[in-house]
């Protein structure tokens, strides 16, 4: 069993976004360290790119710090390598866009994310029908696929059916950013899912709160926190600790469905 298969053990889980580099490097490092080390199942640990068309002004702000402060491939896989070192042994996702790996070279890159302790890799521009030489590269490491509401039944049945890891589904159309209602039709949308894989499947976008969380979390297998965990650590003036509140809270909330669950 890997990393992602263990981290679902504890379903439903949490899984925070955060990148590298924001607000600096070191920074970066401990933050993604304190949300592994408090509650944290998974992380999304973010490449940052200057044009990340999927997310909202909260992370499209976090990302152009991290670039403007020096951020780049090198360093963020230098990070996940010490992330391991310090005793980081949850899964570590990548997610990042597809012209800086491009840039850095593929295969060297998938090489240099292998070593340094990354799980598998999320590449929202990167499309299903052209990621056939990414994902001969990765080998067994998961690229991450996404879905949306929009997605039409046949392309939905083709990325769950292919599923590796487990699949990202975008709880709404548009970009990243915490909301305040959660769909109507979630539970609908996931049950569609659900017919065609029996990999996890975890939901993303939209989730601000513990109790969102916790709602979403009674339905999916995960349930994935990024512009509001970016901007509550990001605005503190201690970060470090804000990141240790934050997981601590949101794994809470999660764990209150367990033990329904299992008593029930």
């Amino acid at each position: 069993m890997n990393r992602i298969e263990s981290a679902f053990q504890n379903d439903p889980i949490f899984m925070p976004y955060f990148p590298l580099g924001y607000p600096d490097l070191e920074t970066s490092i401990d933050v993604i360290e304190a949300l592994a080390k408090n509650g944290a199942d998974l992380i999304e640990v973010g490449l940052s790119f200057s044009d990340p068309l999927a997310d909202g002004p909260v992370i499209q702000k976090a990302t152009q710090i991290a670039l403007e402060k020096g951020i780049t491939v090198k360093k963020s896989l230098a990070a996940v390598a010490e992330l391991r070192r310090r005793g980081v042994t949850i899964p570590l996702i990548l997610m990042g866009y597809f012209n800086p790996m491009l840039a850095y070279g593929l295969e060297k890159f998938v090489h240099d994310a292998r070593d340094a302790g990354a799980d598998g890799f999320i590449i929202p521009d990167l499309p299903l029908e052209e990621a056939g030489e990414f994902e001969a590269l990765v080998g067994d490491m998961p690229l991450i696929q996404m879905l949306a509401p929009t997605s039409p039944n046949e392309r939905m049945e083709m990325i769950a059916r292919n599923a590796k890891g487990f699949i990202y589904l975008v709880s709404v159309t548009g970009v990243t950013g915490a909301r305040t209602p959660i769909s109507d039709g979630l539970g609908d949308l996931i049950a569609r899912v659900r017919e065609h894989t029996s990999v996890p499947v975890c939901v993303g976008f939209g989730i601000g709160t513990p109790e969102q969380a916790k709602q979403v979390g009674a339905l999916a297998d995960g349930v994935i926190v990024g512009s509001a965990c970016v901007e509550t650590i990001g605005e503190s003036m201690t970060p470090v600790e804000t990141a240790k509140r934050f997981a601590a809270e949101f794994r809470s909330a999660l764990s209150s469905i367990q033990w329904v669950i299992t008593s029930w």
